[in-house]
């Protein structure tokens, strides 16, 4: 098959895949090429969710080796993994929209969702269409999905991981939940290939307790109470105190003050915490990513309405969900981990809102049958590539469950990134000989590792 034909069929396929999802209340675009595609989902009546779709130009099609698509969840609740998430983060093009050095898409596909619904480009018609728990995100996520993957043989062919972020986590699990259900019921022709959840506020009690503060033990009390909006307010509160007694520690690099960190940049478009703005994580401070998301992009995709403005209802979303924002999700990586799924779990060491010594202990709660033999397994440490000499990360695992602890990383390390070209995602959710890791940005380093065999004024905070 020479070049040229091998171009038409692409074209043809990202055709029919853009007629596909045009349905009534859908709106669709995309590249000429193929590789891109992008549109609007009608979940729910007025309410309309964006997705971004990248097809990786190192795609290989064995089928012996179906290869993976990454589905990214940004948090808050409020952020956008469209914005965030593809240009912040692991996205082909950085915030100067200049190809990033590395990028998830030489690994995976990319789906981008900003959900929930008000999120990003996301929007509603009726203020009364803001979800306001986790289950219903993952509700709208998953209609979402029906309409993106029913119609496409080669997205069902690839299986989807689910990869996310700070609050994301929550989405992530309940998310994971919904899938399988609507998979069971023939709703759904998808793959899941398993969950990954990086610095995810998967129980807020267990990153806010600390009998250093009357106010951490006051949110236990809540929590106890199921006094779920109570309790997010006292976060704030517990949030500025915090900030008062340590001369503004940075609450996602806990080795720096917040005026200090290189990551953060100059849009203040949704990062809060207590009463101060938090930015977007962004390698230059040359570039507002909210610029960048109304101007350029927004002119690139064409099917924004004029009324919408990324970012512009994020507020009302968090809003909406402060009735579940401290709501646990334990019991849902237990039922995943119980129906088979594989869940990985990854946390930076100097992150302070979602604390590792938190991730440690929810997980210590797991009522999952493997959980014991898991917590008698030692650490294998991780290194760069042959540099024996420094130890990069550690990891445990055991079945389907496996945890990294990142040395040197703080909240936003999605520079955690899978790199064995042929199994990608699939090895860090199969635990049997997981591949090399690289972490960035600079120097690009592999680890390698086998796993182990069981021995016999408040304003809103948003969790990106």
């Amino acid at each position: 098959m020479n070049m040229v034909t091998m171009k038409v069929l692409c074209f043809l396929c990202v055709l029919g895949f853009v007629c596909s999802v045009t349905l009534a209340g859908n709106t669709s675009g995309g590249t000429t090429d193929g590789s891109e595609a992008w549109g609007y989902i009608e979940v729910r009546p007025q309410a309309h969710m964006f997705w971004w779709l990248y097809k990786s130009p190192k795609r290989v099609e064995v089928p012996s080796k179906p290869w993976p698509t990454i589905l990214w969840l940004q948090g808050g609740p409020g952020g956008s993994g469209v914005g965030f998430g593809n240009f912040g983060e692991i996205g082909p093009l950085d915030v100067n929209l200049k190809p990033r050095n590395s990028t998830w898409l030489e690994k995976a596909d990319l789906l981008f969702v900003d959900s929930p619904v008000g999120t990003g480009y996301s929007y509603v018609e009726d203020d009364n269409l803001f979800v306001k728990t986790d289950v219903d995100a993952a509700t709208d996520v998953t209609t979402l999905l029906k309409a993106i993957y029913n119609g496409n043989a080669t997205l069902q062919n690839s299986p989807l991981y689910i990869f996310a972020e700070s609050y994301g986590g929550k989405f992530a699990v309940t998310l994971g939940l919904s899938v399988l259900e609507a998979i069971q019921k023939s709703e759904l022709k998808l793959q899941l290939g398993g969950v990954a959840l990086g610095d995810s506020w998967i129980s807020p009690e267990d990153f806010v307790v600390c009998p250093l503060f009357s106010l951490a033990l006051k949110i236990q009390q809540q929590l106890a109470d199921g006094q779920y909006v109570e309790a997010t307010s006292s976060w704030h509160d517990l949030e500025q105190v915090i900030s008062d007694n340590s001369n503004g520690v940075d609450f996602y690099n806990f080795m720096l003050d917040e005026q200090n960190d290189p990551n953060i940049a100059t849009t203040n478009t949704l990062r809060r915490l207590g009463k101060k703005d938090y930015t977007m994580i962004l390698e230059t401070d040359e570039v507002n990513l909210d610029t960048v998301m109304n101007g350029p992009i927004r002119q690139k995709l064409k099917i924004i309405p004029a009324n919408v403005t990324w970012g512009g209802q994020k507020d009302s979303v968090f809003e909406a969900m402060e009735g579940d924002f401290m709501r646990p999700r334990i019991a849902e990586v237990d039922e995943l981990l119980s129906k088979g799924v594989n869940v990985t779990v990854y946390n930076g060491q100097i992150d302070l809102i979602c604390a590792t010594k938190g991730t440690e202990a929810w997980i210590n709660k797991l009522k999952w049958d493997g959980l014991s033999t898991y917590l008698n397994l030692s650490r294998t440490p991780l290194y760069c590539g042959k540099d024996r000499s420094t130890t990069k990360a550690f990891v445990k695992s055991y079945k389907n469950f496996a945890f990294y602890w990142i040395l040197g990383a703080g909240h936003f390390q999605t520079k955690l990134m899978v790199l064995d070209t042929s199994q990608v995602v699939r090895q860090v959710t199969t635990h049997s000989r997981l591949c090399d890791l690289m972490v960035l940005p600079p120097p690009p380093a592999l680890w390698r590792h086998q796993s182990p065999k069981a021995p016999n004024s408040r304003q809103n905070s948003h969790l990106e």
